[in-house]
C-alpha cells in the first residue's frame, strides 16, 4: 500500500527478504565468482588475448572469444594447466603468416624456461610471430635468449591483459595516417619522426604507416599489427 510519501509499503524488506519474497543472499549470488582465482585469471586474459588477435587480422573465432567463465573451467579445469592455454593461429588475409601465445607459469622466467618454450614450438620455420604471457619477473638472460629469435616476440604480463582496454569508452579510437598527413602532422607540431616521445603526441609505426594516439597506450598489445 503506497503512503503519502509515494512508498509502497508491499515492497519492504523483512527478514532478509527481498522484493518477491526471495531471500536477499540469493539475489545476491548470481553475482559471486565461486571459481578459483587463478582460472578467472587465465580466462580474462587468453579472452583478450584473442580479441587482440582478431583485431591484428588473425583467423579468430567468435565462438572462442564469446566463450564463458564456466565454459572455460569445464574445459581447462579450476586450476588449469598453462601448456594447455597455447593458441597457435594463423593470419585471416596471409595463412603464411601464423603467431603462437605461450601462458608461462608462476614462477620467474629464466633461460631454461625459453629453451623449454622453443624446443616445444612445432614447424619452427613457419613461425613468424610469438607472445608471452608472464606472470612473474623475467631474468635479462632469458631477455637475451628471447632476442635471439629469428621472429618477432612480444612479452605481456598477465595482469594487463584482465581488461581490454580498447573497449574502454574512455580509450579513442587510433587513425592510420598516410604518408602526406604525417608529414603535414610533424610539420604542425615542429617535430621529427624519429622522436618518439612528444608533450602530447606519440607514434607507433607499422610496417604500412604510423598511427598517432595518447602516451599513455603506447605500448597497449593492441597497439602492434
Amino acid at each position: 500500500m503506497e503512503d503519502g510519501n509515494g512508498y509502497d509499503s508491499s515492497m519492504e524488506m523483512e527478514g532478509g527478504n527481498g522484493y518477491n519474497g526471495e531471500p536477499t543472499e540469493s539475489c545476491l549470488s548470481g553475482f559471486v565468482d565461486n571459481g578459483s582465482r587463478d582460472s578467472l585469471r587465465y580466462y580474462l586474459s587468453r579472452r583478450t588475448v584473442l580479441e587482440m588477435l582478431k583485431d591484428r587480422g588473425y583467423a579468430v573465432a567468435l565462438s572462442e572469444i564469446n566463450l564463458s567463465v564456466q565454459d572455460f573451467r569445464a574445459i581447462y579445469g579450476q586450476d588449469p594447466d598453462v601448456d594447455r592455454l597455447r593458441i597457435s593461429i594463423s593470419h585471416q588475409s596471409d595463412p603464411s603468416k601464423r603467431i603462437l601465445v605461450v601462458f608461462c607459469g608462476p614462477g620467474i622466467v629464466k633461460v631454461n624456461v625459453i629453451r623449454s618454450i622453443i624446443s616445444q614450438i612445432v614447424n619452427r620455420d613457419t613461425l613468424t610471430g610469438l607472445i608471452l604471457i608472464l606472470q612473474n619477473q623475467i631474468t635479462s638472460q632469458a631477455t637475451k635468449a628471447v632476442g635471439l629469435f629469428q621472429f618477432k616476440v612480444e612479452m605481456f604480463q598477465i595482469t594487463d591483459l584482465l581488461v581490454n582496454i580498447t573497449k574502454h569508452v574512455l580509450k579513442p579510437k587510433h587513425q592510420v595516417l598516410t604518408d602526406q598527413e604525417k608529414e603535414k602532422l610533424l610539420k604542425k607540431y615542429s617535430i621529427e619522426e624519429k622522436q618518439q616521445h612528444n608533450r602530447h603526441l606519440c607514434w607507433t609505426t607499422t610496417k604500412q604507416s604510423p598511427s598517432l594516439q595518447p602516451p599513455w597506450l603506447n605500448n597497449h598489445p593492441h597497439n602492434y599489427p
